[in-house]
């Protein structure tokens, strides 16, 4: 997820414009291909879903691997999809969103790369293992927060990595489970 720095993952109209303005020089470096590498299967919310359209996704998206979108109404018809790149709306939960993506990745990662709702589901439920925060140097001023409403003493985290990326700086936290 990509945050700018007052902690806002969307501007108060729902824009990340001013959070990916480098999201074409990211592609084909050792941080992205890394992150697909890794990368055998994605869970998104609905709303990351539907920021592009559907049916580009296809031969175009960084992640071309089954997809799982949390949503409580699938879409009427479903997007282009292809023997690699493949749409799951999963409508009952989270828990069962990283099932079937764990069930798809194998020994992959499942990488969740968009929602903060279902980041902070996640999150909640204890299912996130490790957390990439990139910042963006922007300020938003408000709009909507990837960490907000989480119980402070269920979500705690240990520093695994911090790395310049280009305009961002990526933050990598392990999420310490149990007591």
């Amino acid at each position: 997820m990509t945050v700018s720095v007052d902690g806002f993952v969307a501007d108060p109209n729902g824009s990340v414009g001013r959070l990916y303005p480098d999201l074409g020089d990211l592609r084909g470096t050792d941080y992205m291909n890394a992150a697909i590498e890794r990368t055998g299967a994605v869970v998104m919310g609905r709303r990351t879903f539907e920021m592009a359209d559907p049916d580009s996704y296809v031969g175009r998206y960084e992640f071309q691997v089954p997809i799982f979108v949390v949503t409580h109404h699938p879409p009427a018809s479903a997007p282009r999809q292809d023997e690699r790149l493949t749409f799951t709306f999963v409508t009952d939960g989270v828990e069962s969103a990283i099932g079937q993506a764990k069930a798809a990745a194998g020994d992959a990662d499942v990488q969740v790369v968009g929602g903060a709702s279902v980041a902070q589901q996640l999150l909640r439920a204890g299912l996130v293992d490790e957390l990439r925060i990139d910042i963006m140097p922007a300020v938003l001023g408000g709009g909507l927060r990837l960490l907000e409403n989480l119980d402070p003493d269920q979500v705690r985290l240990e520093k695994l990595a911090v790395d310049e990326v280009g305009a961002r700086t990526s933050l990598g936290f392990r999420v310490v489970k149990g007591p």
